[in-house]
């Protein structure tokens, strides 16, 4: 049962960080940003940046980063997270 359990979480875990992923790169888009211009606007650097958007890179992120990003994009954290 805990094998079941800790599987399940990682799945989710792994989901949710594409959901954000994708959505993070939609409303870049949406809003006529690049890549390089959202790193300047939260101060990371554009490989990082890159590295979020990307689902070929299992890298995580942190709140705050995703806090930052969601402020420069003019969303809601909320719409960051809706898959």
């Amino acid at each position: 049962m805990v094998v079941n359990i800790n599987k399940k979480m990682l799945e989710y875990s792994s989901n949710i960080y594409n959901i954000i992923r994708r959505n993070i790169k939609k409303y870049r888009k949406e809003k006529n940003i690049t890549s390089a211009e959202l790193a300047s606007r939260v101060n990371l650097s554009h490989a990082f940046i890159r590295q979020i958007e990307s689902e070929k890179v299992a890298y995580n992120f942190s709140v705050e980063t995703l806090y930052k990003i969601s402020v420069a994009l003019d969303v809601k954290l909320d719409d960051l997270i809706k898959n």
